[in-house]
């Protein structure tokens, strides 16, 4: 995980508390950006890489490993639209 600290430095005993901290509410947390400002600190979370979530055919899907063939075919022929400049 990736922890970039600006502003500031911090303990590294802190820096690891707000990384189990992130594993626990935010699984999948692959950096956090910690902000110091005196006493204050403000924390970014974020969680990277995210699936591609697309609407095709009707059905919204991240891949098309569960398609059949039938909705295979669906897709190869599909046209596709694009905006002429």
């Amino acid at each position: 995980m990736q922890v970039n600290v600006t502003g500031g430095t911090l303990p590294k005993e802190e820096i690891d508390m707000y990384v189990k901290r992130a594993e626990e509410l935010h699984p999948g947390t692959t950096c956090i950006d910690i902000a110091v400002d005196g006493e204050y600190v403000d924390i970014d979370y974020h969680i990277l890489p995210f699936d591609r979530i697309r609407r095709i055919t009707g059905y919204l899907v991240g891949t098309l490993d569960r398609f059949n063939d039938a909705k295979r075919s669906e897709v190869g022929d599909r046209v596709k639209h694009g905006i002429s400049a």
